[in-house]
């Protein structure tokens, strides 16, 4: 990877967290756009050539960076401190599919873009296993914790190196998408997801937001919940609905308009 050229200070923000399970689209049902590259999840934002993966990562094959975002770990546990009793699995759930992402790519560096814990107390509930887990996944590579909302502590004790955002290259990592920069910046924070008319019935599934200029990340925390990409928080970032949606499908991605969306 290349130098870090900048850390620039974290944004705070309300989340949306509208708990849903993890879900993909099955192929009859999305009647995806006919763009080959979009379609194979190959994308490209500020002249930089990315892939989508259709678990809801991003990895830029030239320096080996695989990013994902709000990954929310130990939200479950979170809510049990509240009274509200959810499936504890949801760490264990999280990191068994980002591993497969990462024995997918073998990337030299992992970026977690932010929220990467449902709250600050996240990372001293977090179970052995699971840490061993993380451990696991960290081994031999470069680890980037980014400051969320959620998590807005540099995290510790973990692994890795905490930053509040980080711009390499050509692009801008950070979690929150920021009005006034455009040009290369990979955001998340606000869970975009899709929802298409297919075969009679609505599908909602999370996706990618997408131009040529910015990318808003799906979240990958299997009780992340989403927010309607048509929603006036994306078309404001995108200036209209000129933008795309890149659909997670079953082991692919479906790129659909987001005019097209409902």
């Amino acid at each position: 990877m290349g130098p870090i050229t900048r850390a620039q200070g974290h944004e705070r923000a309300q989340g949306h967290e509208r708990a849903q399970p993890h879900v993909r689209a099955q192929p009859h049902e999305i009647a995806a756009e006919p763009d080959r590259q979009s379609r194979a999840g190959f994308l490209n934002v500020a002249g930089v050539s990315l892939v989508a993966d259709h678990d809801g990562a991003l990895f830029w094959p030239e320096e080996r960076i695989l990013a994902v975002s709000d990954l929310h770990l130990e939200k479950g546990s979170a809510f049990a401190e509240r009274g509200v009793l959810l499936p504890p699995y949801d760490t264990a759930a999280t990191l068994k599919r980002l591993a497969r992402v990462i024995a997918r790519f073998d990337p030299r560096t992992v970026i977690a873009l932010g929220d990467s814990f449902h709250d600050d107390g996240g990372p001293a509930r977090l179970m052995d296993q699971d840490q061993v887990e993380l451990a696991v996944l960290q081994h031999g590579r470069e680890w980037i914790w980014i400051a969320g909302n959620h998590d807005s502590k540099q995290i510790t004790g973990l692994g890795g190196i905490s930053a509040t955002a980080l711009a390499i290259g050509g692009l801008i990592f950070r979690h929150e998408p920021d009005q006034m920069t455009r040009d290369g910046e990979i955001a998340g924070h606000l869970h975009p997801v899709a929802r298409i008319n297919g075969r009679g019935r609505v599908v909602r599934r999370r996706c990618f937001a997408c131009d040529a200029r910015r990318m808003v990340m799906p979240a990958f925390g299997s009780y992340a919940g989403g927010l309607n990409v048509r929603d006036r928080a994306f078309t404001g970032l995108f200036g209209g609905l000129s933008y795309t949606a890149h659909v997670l499908g079953a082991g692919r991605i479906y790129a659909v308009s987001a005019k097209r969306c409902v």
